[in-house]
């Protein structure tokens, strides 16, 4: 979670793509609902991208690690 500011910035636009769609269903705008929905989707990919990209650093560290063991062994 290195990156609060991309994740607040991911949080705000699902908040706010939600509410389009929200808008956009309750006014029958079909346009604004699926603005909503495509700014909704895309917080969510973006945010599945950051948790991806925190999984393969953690995997890095720990791989460096159990490397790094090996060495001070030999």
């Amino acid at each position: 979670m290195a990156d609060l500011k991309g994740r607040s910035e991911d949080a705000k636009d699902k908040v706010v793509g939600e509410g389009k769609e929200a808008y956009g269903k309750a006014t029958n705008d079909k346009s604004k609902e699926a603005e909503g929905k495509a700014q909704s989707l895309g917080a969510d990919i973006k945010e599945k991208a950051r948790n991806l990209g925190d999984d393969i650093k953690e995997g890095f560290e720990d791989v460096k690690e159990k490397f790094s063991k090996k060495d001070d062994k030999k």
